[in-house]
């Protein structure tokens, strides 16, 4: 479980100290990369590329903050290419969530978002929708400060997609998003460290594959 730096639960090992470098070094290299552009329209595109085989209806995602990547474009297309599966075969609504966090046991619920949906900030300043109906995805994208080998996930230390992930049953399918240079080939898990399912970049499917 990604805990604050600095603080150790009792029964569990303190974090690996060099935590802390690589989420500082990593988020600044990501909030002042100047081929952005370039970067989002090829992780996109493998995004949408990898879709194609998943048999989901309901994927949650994430607004991004502090220069993540947005997987919300590719997501839209996918559920725009779901309706016209709609009128062909019956397939089921596509349906596109974002999460919102709960306060009191500091887990993620996940609300349906669309293009122009009500949107207001969570009690940290971050975007959310307003008034749209609870949805439980069975896919989740889950941003990446970094990654490390064997599909382990570098976050920003609070914990909250590990405690949401370790109370969802069944548990959703879980995919990674970051810029390639966020590998941290150093990294290693701790013992109650859960990898990702598969991890995406840019450059192509990190984990598994490579």
């Amino acid at each position: 479980m990604d805990n604050k730096d600095g603080q150790t639960v009792p029964g569990k090992p303190a974090a690996d100290p060099r935590k802390a470098a690589w989420r500082k070094t990593l988020v600044d290299k990501r909030q002042s990369l100047a081929d952005r552009a370039w970067r989002n329209d090829l992780l996109q595109r493998v995004m949408r590329v990898w879709l194609i085989d998943r048999p989901d209806t309901v994927i949650g995602a994430y607004w991004p903050i502090k220069g993540e990547f947005d997987p919300l474009p590719a997501l839209f297309r996918w559920q725009e290419a779901g309706l016209e599966e709609d009128a062909q075969s019956a397939a089921r609504h596509r349906r596109i969530g974002l999460p919102v966090v709960n306060k009191i046991d500091k887990t993620l619920t996940f609300y349906s978002w669309y293009p122009g949906c009500p949107m207001e900030e969570d009690a940290y300043g971050i975007p959310k929708p307003k008034d749209t109906e609870i949805i439980e995805p069975t896919l989740i994208f889950v941003p990446c400060v970094g990654f490390g080998p064997g599909g382990y996930r570098l976050g920003y230390g609070g914990g909250f997609y590990d405690r949401t992930l370790a109370s969802l049953r069944p548990k959703p399918f879980t995919v990674g998003l970051a810029y390639d240079f966020a590998y941290v080939p150093d990294m290693q898990p701790e013992s109650h460290d859960v990898p990702l399912d598969a991890i995406l970049a840019d450059t192509g499917v990190m984990w598994p594959g490579r």
